[in-house]
């Protein structure tokens, strides 16, 4: 338990910065609470804007499929992210800014309402965002309890875990607020960029030097190829530059963009955040490979062993077995069982402390759906007019409460990876959603009805991916082919998800949702001249 305590009391400091140490005496109402009176200084808004986006899906989801597919995991999510995240930042975000302070926008479905002259359509964006954020929530729930789990060596069960963590984040979120989200994101992103260059030379000096590692990887037919790109496909690996997308489409990042003091903060946060990319997935996708080769520690050698008799018996097994089969292989716990046989105790726990600050970077997404419930429902309809604004924010902090408890419910029943929780539901509803939110700030001729459109086209296409990978197992080895035209693939069920034309689904969702975007608006009214005059010059 040693470990455990360690994290334990890092958890007790989080709840006071985010209750107590930056809490205004008087708060001034809604925009205070959500927003922080958009008075975040630089520093502050650099870090909590990038700790806000890296989450248990940037260490545990990372490192476990890194086990499994090798290196090409920081192909796939770290190489793509560190240019299109930043430019996305760089094109949207002053822009955003900019409108928020002019207009009050707290969110940015109040933006679409306004740019676009719709109500409802509002709601129903709101509703598909919602929908979608919820997922990405989860994952902090399931990452703490892994944490918990691990780190205590079993004495803190997973379910107990997760409510650790939950209960944590809930109680900040509720009393602090933006203020005190900002701050905890900020002292996190601090410690979990410390834990990566820590951790890399803790447990490369435990097993001898990395470069021993990797040569007897590379000269092992078994696990030669992590070193290369040959475990995903090429199409599938041309398809994960669209996921990076998602990052500006998140509610709680555009949020988060409305919170700057001041317009040129963008600017350092566009430099700096590649810089910090690289310091957070690297030595965790690193650590995640190199645990192949402790085939000595039971608990990686246990994942190692299924993982090789997933691939020789597969085809002889039941449901149940396969089911049984590919929990052994759960791999988001491999570096806390790395730190567990090569850290001292006191440093395991600091080190658990780290990953426990990636993990609970789902904060900021509770407080966006909060902030988009009481303003695009409960203000839109009347609430804020009718009951005030401190009954707003009351109903805001209910809302965290209702949504962390839903989270924690789905996180123990969930039994999906969290990397592939994140990339097929999370990250590619929202990348397909991206282009509502270019075509507002950036197409004069985008409409409502453009929107309409696109926004169900997603909702549509995320439930048929989810439908269709709950009625079709997946197989083992090649992908399946559900539905082909002559001899050319069309729909394949893969071991970790869905091929389309060979492609991730997130491919053809966000090309067929720009161009829904694109037709409709080009056929339906245009918003009143007056409010494109409010938005562009000329």
């Amino acid at each position: 338990m040693n470990p455990a305590i360690f994290v334990f009391a890092y958890l007790a400091v989080v709840l006071y910065i985010g209750i107590f140490a930056f809490r205004r005496p008087h708060p001034e109402g809604a925009e205070d609470f959500f927003l922080a009176s958009r008075s975040l200084g630089p520093l502050v808004f650099l870090l909590s804007l990038f700790g806000t986006n890296m989450s248990a899906f940037t260490i545990l989801g990372s490192s476990g499929h890194a086990f499994h597919n090798g290196i090409v995991t920081f192909g796939l999510m770290a190489s793509s992210s560190a240019l299109i995240i930043p430019l996305g930042l760089f094109l949207v975000g002053p822009r955003m800014w900019a409108l928020g302070k002019k207009f009050g926008f707290m969110t940015p479905v109040q933006m679409f309402r306004h740019r676009w002259e719709c109500g409802h359509t509002g709601t129903l964006i709101f509703l598909v965002q919602a929908t979608l954020l919820v997922p990405y929530i989860i994952i902090g729930v399931m990452g703490g309890g892994t944490t918990l789990q691990t780190i205590s060596g079993g004495v803190v069960p997973y379910w107990l875990g997760g409510a650790v963590v939950a209960l944590t984040v809930m109680s900040y979120v509720f009393f602090g607020g933006m203020r005190g989200t900002a701050w905890v994101n900020t002292f996190q992103t601090t410690l979990f960029l410390c834990f990566g260059a820590v951790a890399v030379l803790l447990i490369g000096n435990g097993m001898g030097g990395f470069g021993e590692a990797m040569e007897a990887l590379e000269s092992s037919p078994l696990t030669k190829s992590l070193l290369t790109r040959e475990r995903v496909p090429p199409l599938f690996f041309l398809s994960y530059t669209f996921i990076p997308l998602s990052s500006i489409a998140f509610p709680h990042i555009i949020i988060f963009c409305l919170t700057a003091r001041h317009m040129n903060q963008f600017k350092r946060t566009v430099i700096f955040y590649p810089l910090c990319i690289l310091a957070i997935w690297l030595p965790c996708v690193f650590l995640g490979v190199a645990a192949n080769r402790l085939t000595d520690v039971p608990k990686i050698g246990t994942k190692i062993e299924a993982r090789q008799e997933m691939a020789k018996n597969a085809a002889q097994m039941t449901p149940a077995e396969r089911a049984q089969t590919r929990a052994k292989m759960a791999a988001d716990d491999v570096i806390p069982i790395m730190l567990e046989r090569f850290a001292p105790l006191w440093l395991a726990g600091l080190l658990g402390a780290g990953i426990m600050a990636a993990v609970m970077a789902s904060d900021s997404q509770i407080l966006a759906l909060s902030t988009m419930f009481t303003e695009d429902v409960f203000a839109f309809y009347g609430g804020k007019e009718r009951f005030g604004e401190t009954v707003q924010v009351n109903t805001g902090r209910l809302f965290v409460v209702l949504l962390t408890l839903f989270a924690y419910i789905v996180a123990q029943t969930y039994p999906a990876s969290i990397f592939d929780l994140a990339v097929q539901y999370a990250f590619s509803g929202y990348s397909a959603l991206s282009p509502l939110l270019f075509a507002a700030l950036f197409w004069k001729g985008s409409t409502k009805y453009g929107a309409l459109a696109a926004t169900a086209w997603v909702a549509v296409s995320v439930i048929a991916v989810a439908v269709y990978q709950a009625s079709v197992p997946p197989p083992v080895g090649p992908p399946v082919t559900s539905w082909a035209l002559a001899d050319w693939p069309v729909l394949q069920r893969t071991a970790n998800g869905t091929a389309v034309l060979g492609l991730m689904p997130v491919v053809p969702m966000t090309l067929v949702s720009a161009l829904l975007m694109a037709v409709v608006s080009m056929v339906t009214p245009k918003p009143s001249a007056g409010t494109l005059r409010a938005y562009f010059k000329g």
